[in-house]
């Protein structure tokens, strides 16, 4: 089995920016070296090769670019795996070999890539079968099934209401702690409602949590009430506010469904990825840019306790793929389709003109989209949004950062979490001084930012560059090979 068209490789700092967690950087980091690979090699949308370990074979891996997925022999339950980072790292930097056409690919890696391509193609054939009408019992008993939650939410949203009305009565002062939140987001989760559980758990932090505490409460109750009272009134919304409460209280809509009623095609431009771990829950953000639409979209995957989610994208790259968004007043969250295409370089992109590097606005522009979000949806956290020519700084006082914009007098803060991280002097070492595009989220606590570019590169503002210095990876190829400035 040959395979034509090499697939552009990808920069280090894309590849970083797939690990797991911070120790599969340093594993991946380590298995860059030549010392243990041997028979690499890389053909169309495959790199593969065989890694010495500890045993008396050696592992076994291969990497199908287009999705990314991988495939090691190794026990890990990690993906990537600390041997498919090694690889990967390896074909970044140039020193995977590309196999001539006429080359036959390892028996073991043709097996599993045919499998893929089997697999997509029976799922291909499938997809207009699903479309065909349901079975009437089995709807109306969903139907069934959808009322009762419906009414097992309302009487939580009605409790819910009493334990507000009863705080405000005692006042905020009296204001009860963690143990008592607990026990009300249990009664949300008998409810069936996670959505609310979720924010009554964020009221048990607020108490005596630092300064200004009372009226971090008190807003976190108001926009609760605000939830309460537009689930109870569900039928005198309008439908894309509607859709916006259902989802914050925790219902759901089927992935699978929304992706049957009609997608949207394009070259969506990788922006940023980031994992968040609860101890119980790893989540993983994904947000992109579509290069005809100007849609900003985001990916949610989920993966067990200290499991990554499978589902990666490397940031700075481009896929031609159809999404669906999900239903609301402002949409953001979209499922992912059909991939026609990708991961790609930018530059490698056919057809229509992508960019590297996305276009963006000034400060007031975001500011000002901010607040059309609010009031399109009182509960969202942040906004996606790309600043350009912009220039880190710090604030007055030297107690935090902001992103001041090259010419004129305006100014958007950092957020406090993203003036402590290692993200922020990525972006100062990127910047050098000078302005800056800066992808990010801005909320009513500052702005994050998630990824810089640096001569048209990518760079992760997620302590990827620090990985490659601790595993002894150049930092010019952790930059994909662009200069600092």
């Amino acid at each position: 089995m040959g395979m034509e068209g090499l697939s552009e490789r990808w920069s280090v700092d894309q590849v970083w920016g797939l690990a797991p967690d911070a120790s599969s950087r340093t594993a991946g980091g380590k298995l860059a070296a030549a010392g243990p690979w041997a028979e690499s090699g890389a053909a169309g949308e495959a790199v593969w090769g065989l890694c010495r370990g500890s045993g008396s074979r050696p592992y076994q891996t291969v990497v199908d670019l287009q999705g990314p997925a991988y495939k090691c022999s190794c026990p890990s339950r990690k993906f990537p795996c600390k041997h498919a980072l090694g690889l990967l790292l390896r074909w970044a930097q140039g020193d995977v070999p590309e196999t001539p056409a006429e080359a036959p690919v390892p028996e073991w890696a043709a097996e599993w890539l045919a499998s893929r391509r089997e697999k997509a193609g029976r799922k291909a054939v499938a997809e207009p079968a699903a479309e065909r009408a349901p079975d009437p019992a089995a709807a109306a008993e969903a139907r069934r099934r959808a009322e009762q939650r419906r009414q097992r939410i309302a009487a939580g949203a009605v409790e819910l209401e009493q334990r507000l009305a009863d705080l405000l009565r005692d006042g905020l002062a009296a204001a009860p702690r963690g143990a008592v939140w607990e026990e009300t987001a249990a009664r949300m989760v008998d409810a069936q409602a996670p959505g609310l559980a979720a924010r009554v758990r964020e009221l048990g932090t607020l108490p005596a949590s630092g300064p200004g505490w009372p009226a971090r409460l008190l807003a976190e109750c108001s926009l609760l009430h605000l939830l309460d009272q537009g689930f109870l009134r569900l039928d005198e919304l309008p439908e894309p506010l509607a859709a916006t409460v259902r989802s914050r209280v925790g219902l759901t809509v089927d992935a699978a469904g929304l992706l049957r009623g009609g997608t949207l095609r394009d070259d969506w431009l990788v922006l940023a990825q980031e994992d968040a771990d609860d101890g119980k829950l790893v989540t993983r953000r994904i947000w992109l840019r579509g290069a005809g639409t100007k849609r900003m979209a985001l990916l949610l995957a989920y993966g067990a306790a200290g499991r990554a989610p499978q589902q990666s994208l490397p940031t700075g790259l481009v896929l031609d793929a159809e999404l669906a968004y999900y239903p609301g007043a402002y949409p953001l969250r979209a499922a992912l389709g059909t991939v026609h295409a990708g991961p790609r370089t930018p530059a490698a992109v056919g057809g229509r003109e992508e960019r590297a590097v996305p276009p963006g606005s000034g400060v007031a522009a975001v500011a000002a989209a901010y607040g059309a979000a609010l009031a399109s949806d009182p509960w969202l956290e942040g906004i996606p949004a790309v600043l350009t020519d912009v220039v880190p700084v710090p604030e007055e006082g030297g107690e935090g950062w902001q992103l001041a914009e090259r010419t004129g007098d305006r100014a958007l803060p950092l957020h406090p979490a993203a003036g402590r991280g290692p993200g922020v002097w990525q972006l100062l070492a990127v910047s050098g001084g000078g302005p800056v595009t800066v992808f990010g989220e801005f909320g009513h606590a500052g702005f994050r930012p998630l990824t810089t570019w640096s001569a048209g590169t990518a760079v992760p503002l997620t302590g990827a560059v620090a990985a490659a210095a601790e595993a002894g990876v150049p930092i010019a190829a952790a930059k994909g090979g662009a200069a600092w400035r």
